[in-house]
């Protein structure tokens, strides 16, 4: 069942920003759940390893089974089972996972699934239990991000929104991995979006809140739980103050070193071990358990960590071998592809590097503890190799709830990021993805914004829509259905919008009366969308409802129309670099001149000026208007800039462009019309048209054509089409004839040829022809003609009523100071009115814009392009004005 027949209180509920926030909130139980899910199987995993090194049966005659044996089997097993899994089933899932996370919330193609996430998460636990000396918090960011896009495709969600939920579920993962709800947000804004919208944040917020909240009811520990039982050790003073900028000058420096060895680790284990990932996984395994296995019981277990903040007496050469170990075996690890993360690691190494230097204070001033410089050694070299050294300071403040650390992990974080950064610029995600040849913008985004997300309803609906009135009889819609291509229709009452009508209403309807209206079977409250919303949210609201189209509203008044077909078609031009059709991607024009006359008329008629030859006669043909119907006259000229340059920057030379407003003007003037003049830079001019007709309220349009098409999918050229089809108002478009040089403000057009066809807009079209006419003076001559089509019988003896021709004849000849007479013509449209328009020599042809007259058949046969191509006389295109309830004009 389609959600489009949910009730609107049901409907409101499912809006984007509300179920973002639910999935947002499902996405950090779904997250904690994994990031526990692979702490406990680590765990497990981990211990039955060490069960097994201390109590394995003897092998050989040996009496006991050496350790160094069973964790370096264990060790290659683990590392060749994981590798496997990932070479088989999701290559995605080797490494860290953050740089996948970054690439998919950068656009790029990265898989994030299901399938990922759970082949990170076994993986993840059979080569960290095994002993590959890596973190779990990298691969809890993955996994989260993984479980929130899969969640996203079975819960469809905005492509706007889709990245907000992804990186919710990577900050989710870690804080579950932590037990840091703080560090999971400041991950997300600091490094993987770089985004303080509300949308980003409150999504941040309440999946690492839950996350978390899940990771310690459930029983997850942080990487170091005892911290906050030895913060009372903490101190600072600021004697100190030297000791923290040498810790973080140190931090610096081997994290910036750090983070070039692991790189090119990866590359010497590709280039030195060309074999599969399951092997090198496999190998590394081995190496790390023999090495593990000639150590203490202590670091076998990867509790390094724990024996260095806890230890108060902790001698320097035990920090320096662990430091050395844990830099040795992170390469190690690292290089062969392990899934595994580099905070666990950095951590470690930051506080073996911290007790150093806190050592070597004490011994010089004893006035701090080795504890707290190991603490704050965490969060620098963390923020140092990660390059997110915020989040350094809050993540150890967090976990220790120890305010005396802050001004600390102040100074050594910023003193190690500035030195790392001098001597490797650029993040470790950042490097490894420039390995693979990524390159992420500063706000992690492609270099150019998403159609989708720059683009509004606005700018790309379709503004005149065909649409019926509420009272329309049943079996009159179903007509309207067979003659026109479109599948649904909006309906209205009085101007606002309240339903549509589909071919599904029409079909699933239950036989009624004769007299049934389109109100008894149409779609009532139906699924709309504003005009500022983005492309994302508007394919947002079509799969969400499964429907192909959706009315444009502004309140309840019908503004538009938007269909997929639009969306792909706005897509097709991008991908093809002809995304100047679309007349919302260039910059607003800017103006650079603009003059004012009082405003005293009840309207006004937008005339764009190009060429002065040809000017005279589109101004005499508006300014006649203009007397009429007491209209103002605003004249624009467009002048078209290069796309490099800014309309706003470019000096532009209006010194041509004010003499032919000027000229504009004093004509207005001698004809008692305000004419209002502005130049525009631009670089789209039909956008620029459109611009100066919403701003400035116009009431129609009068433009010229020269007639020519330079595209075969275009009728009457990229700027005509897009004002016939967009602009609001009515349009008259004046293509010149043949020879339009002699036409001067003195010319006079004595002869009218008029094809009509009837609609109930014809009425539209003739109602602006008196004043063109009579502007040539009482021996003008108006024809109308009427073209059927063979095998039509014209007779009048067929029909009661009068001819259509006469009929218009009787309305027009009292309005029109010269001659109006009728003729009626069979055959085709274009040969009879062009063998018509050679007899009769007229100056002008005009075409009309109801959905019946030969307009109509612009999308279908385009008479008029053809007229206007094979004839090379004048000719007046009339299109009437959109949202003509009851009317297409289309």
């Amino acid at each position: 069942m389609s959600l489009a027949a949910f009730p609107e209180r049901v409907r409101r509920w499912l809006q984007p920003q509300r179920l973002t926030l639910i999935e947002a909130c499902l996405i950090g139980l779904i997250s904690g759940l994994a990031a526990v899910l692979l702490q406990q199987g680590i765990g497990w995993l981990g211990g039955w390893r060490l069960f097994w090194a201390a109590n394995a049966p003897p092998i050989l005659g040996s009496s006991h089974t050496p350790p160094i044996v069973i964790l370096a089997c264990i060790g290659a097993a683990g590392g060749f089972a994981a590798g496997f899994l990932i070479e088989r089933f999701a290559p995605e899932a080797s490494g860290s996972g953050i740089p996948q996370v970054k690439a998919a919330l950068g656009q790029f193609p990265v898989r994030l699934n299901g399938q990922v996430a759970w082949v990170k998460l076994i993986s993840g636990i059979l080569a960290l239990g095994s002993g590959l000396s890596l973190g779990r918090q990298g691969p809890t960011v993955q996994i989260g991000a993984a479980l929130a896009a899969q969640l996203s495709y079975w819960l469809p969600t905005a492509p706007s929104h889709r990245k907000q939920m992804i990186a919710a579920g990577a900050g989710a993962g870690l804080a579950a991995g932590f037990n840091a709800p703080l560090t999971g947000v400041l991950f997300i804004v600091e490094e993987l979006l770089r985004d303080l919208s509300g949308l980003t944040l409150g999504t941040a917020i309440l999946s690492s809140f839950i996350g978390a909240v899940v990771a310690r009811v459930l029983g997850g520990q942080s990487l170091v739980a005892n911290l906050s039982q030895i913060a009372s050790q903490n101190s600072f003073s600021v004697t100190e103050i030297p000791f923290y900028i040498l810790l973080g000058s140190l931090a610096g420096f081997w994290g910036g070193l750090f983070n070039q060895g692991l790189i090119r680790s990866l590359d010497l284990s590709q280039r030195l071990l060309p074999i599969g990932i399951a092997w090198r996984m496999s190998l590394a395994g081995l190496v790390s358990g023999t090495l593990l296995g000639l150590l203490p019981p202590s670091f076998q277990n990867q509790a390094g960590l724990r024996l260095l903040v806890s230890g108060g007496e902790t001698d320097w050469r035990l920090a320096a071998l662990v430091f050395m170990l844990q830099f040795v075996l992170a390469l190690l690890a690292f290089g062969s592809g392990a899934p595994g993360g580099v905070f666990a690691p950095s951590l470690v190494l930051g506080a073996s590097l911290g007790k150093l230097v806190g050592i070597f204070q004490v011994f010089l001033l004893s006035a701090g503890s080795p504890v707290t410089y190991a603490l704050v050694g965490m969060g620098a070299f963390f923020g140092a190799v990660s390059r997110v050294p915020f989040t350094g300071i809050v993540i150890i403040f967090e976990i220790t709830t120890d305010f005396n650390l802050v001004l600390p992990l102040m100074i050594s974080s910023v003193v190690a990021y500035w030195v790392a950064e001098k001597l490797s610029p650029g993040s470790l995600y950042s490097l490894l993805l420039k390995r693979q040849g990524i390159e992420l913008s500063p706000t992690n985004e492609p270099r150019a914004q998403s159609m989708l997300d720059r683009l509004t309803a606005d700018d790309i609906m379709q503004r005149r829509v065909e649409t019926l009135s509420s009272d329309l009889p049943l079996q009159q819609a179903i007509k309207t259905f067979a003659r026109s291509h479109h599948r649904g229709f909006p309906v209205l009452d009085q101007g606002r919008l309240v339903g549509i009508l589909t071919q599904t209403d029409l079909t699933k309807s239950t036989p009624l009366s004769e007299n049934a209206t389109i109100q008894e079977v149409m779609t009532a409250q139906p699924v709309t969308v504003s005009a500022t919303d983005t492309l994302s949210a508007v394919l947002y609201t079509l799969n969400r409802f499964e429907i192909s189209r959706l009315p444009v509203v502004e309140g309840k008044r019908l503004v538009g129309i938007i269909t997929r077909a639009d969306i792909i078609r706005a897509e097709s031009l991008e991908i093809s670099g002809a995304s100047h059709h679309l007349s919302a991607f260039p910059d607003p024009s800017y103006g650079v001149y603009q003059t004012q006359s009082p405003a005293l008329g009840q309207g006004r008629i937008l005339l764009p000026l190009a060429n002065p030859e040809t000017a005279a006669v589109l101004l005499k043909l508006a300014v006649a208007l203009a007397r009429d119907r007491n209209f103002e006259l605003e004249c624009v000229q467009i002048i078209q800039i290069p796309r490099n340059r800014q309309p706003s920057e470019i000096h532009i030379n209006t010194l041509k462009s004010r003499k032919l407003l000027q000229k504009a003007a004093r004509y207005g003037l001698r004809n008692q019309v305000a004419v209002h003049t502005q130049i525009r830079a631009a670089h789209d001019v039909a956008q620029a048209i459109l611009e100066v007709e919403k701003q400035r309220h116009i009431d129609l349009i009068l433009m010229g054509w020269q007639g020519h098409t330079p595209a075969s999918d275009r009728f009457f050229g990229n700027t005509v089409d897009v004002i016939l089809r967009q602009a609001a108002s009515p349009v008259l478009l004046f293509k010149w004839p043949a020879q339009p040089q002699g036409l001067t403000q003195d010319t006079v057009l004595k002869r009218w040829l008029v094809p009509i066809s009837g609609g109930p807009n014809a009425s539209h079209a003739l109602s602006l022809l008196p004043p063109l006419i009579n502007a040539g003076g009482a021996d003008t001559e108006l024809t109308l003609c009427q073209v059927h089509t063979p095998g039509q019988e014209v007779s009048p003896e067929t029909s009661p009523a009068p001819p259509l021709v006469q009929a218009y004849a009787e309305i027009l000849g009292p309005r029109c100071k010269g001659l109006v007479k009728g003729v009626e013509l069979t055959g085709d449209p274009v040969e009879q009115i062009l063998a018509f328009a050679e007899i009769f020599n007229p100056d002008v042809i005009v075409l009309g814009a109801s959905r019946n007259s030969l307009f109509s058949q612009v999308v279908q046969g385009n008479i008029p392009s053809a007229i206007a191509r094979l004839s090379n006389r004048a000719i007046l295109l009339v299109r009437a004005p959109t949202m003509t309830e009851g009317e297409s004009t289309l």
